[in-house]
């Protein structure tokens, strides 16, 4: 099984932005239920994509500096990062097939 990396203010620049995949980091806070029903969606994809892909989550709550940062107001919120740049924001509890395709554009 792949681990989901949980990333913090403190590590985002390690973990995400200089990581040497490709990474899709979630947004979530454990209050929010559609976070929740994304998170299933979230696990599947960092099987579907090991060694291709990174997966990552991170607290909103407990780390207000990155999603402020990045202009996360509304949760959840997936965005795929390569080489440290955004490439594709998605906000939403949308289906896996949404975040298939933004995947592979990005993978690809």
């Amino acid at each position: 099984m792949v681990e989901i990396t949980q990333v913090r203010d403190e590590n985002f620049e390690a973990e995400v932005i200089r990581s040497d995949l490709p990474v899709l980091i979630d947004f979530w806070a454990p209050w929010c239920g559609p976070c929740k029903s994304i998170a299933p969606v979230v696990e599947e994809l960092a099987q579907e994509y090991a060694g291709k892909l990174k997966v990552a989550k991170l607290n909103v709550d407990d780390n207000p500096v990155t999603p402020a940062r990045y202009g996360v107001r509304g949760i959840p919120n997936l965005i795929l990062f390569k080489q440290g740049t955004v490439k594709e924001q998605i906000v939403g509890a949308v289906a896996k097939v949404r975040l298939v395709e933004a995947i592979e554009r990005v993978v690809g």
